[in-house]
């Protein structure tokens, strides 16, 4: 499938609240999910960020997130929500493709539980802490129409993506792999 634009900040499907998906075995669907993992992988190939991907950041205003954290493991989640999650919080460096220029400090739980559809429509959940609990936290509210400058701490954490990279990327998850 094609690589999509990314819908910028500004744009106000960005603040729209997603759909549920009514039909798994919609091919529109798969379609939606191929078109994710392509527009990830080329914003990893051409910014050296992408751990995952919600379906409003490509103008589809549906209830889908797509992650591939290590580049190399596709997890498409249908519906997700988050049922169950820790009385901690932490606070943790976050930033999005929609505007990869700035980075922000947001408070996230620091342990989630998600229940989701996978791609046969069967229902699953996983319990997730640290980075993938951060990043299933940030895409499901961009299914809320929800994003990371709505939570953060304090505009003083708001920093451009040079000043992020030069100070605070290396021990965030954002951090290239180390081989």
């Amino acid at each position: 499938m094609p690589i999509q634009p990314i819908v910028r900040l500004g744009d106000p499907r960005l603040r729209m609240p997603c759909a549920p998906v009514a039909d798994v075995a919609d091919p529109r669907v798969a379609d939606t999910v191929r078109d994710l993992a392509d527009t990830l992988a080329h914003s990893r190939r051409t910014t050296g960020y992408g751990r995952a991907i919600a379906a409003p950041q490509i103008g589809v205003l549906e209830r889908i997130i797509f992650l591939n954290v290590d580049g190399e493991t596709p997890w498409p989640f249908i519906n997700p929500a988050i049922v169950e999650h820790s009385d901690e919080v932490v606070t943790v460096w976050d930033g999005c493709l929609s505007f990869l220029s700035i980075f922000c400090q947001v408070p996230r739980w620091a342990w989630v539980r998600v229940r989701y559809q996978d791609l046969d429509g069967a229902w699953r959940e996983t319990t997730a802490d640290g980075d993938l609990s951060e990043l299933l936290q940030h895409e499901i509210d961009h299914l809320d129409g929800i994003l990371t400058v709505d939570r953060m701490t304090d505009v003083t954490t708001l920093v451009t993506r040079e000043e992020f990279e030069l100070r605070y990327r290396a021990e965030s998850p954002y951090a290239p792999a180390r081989s």
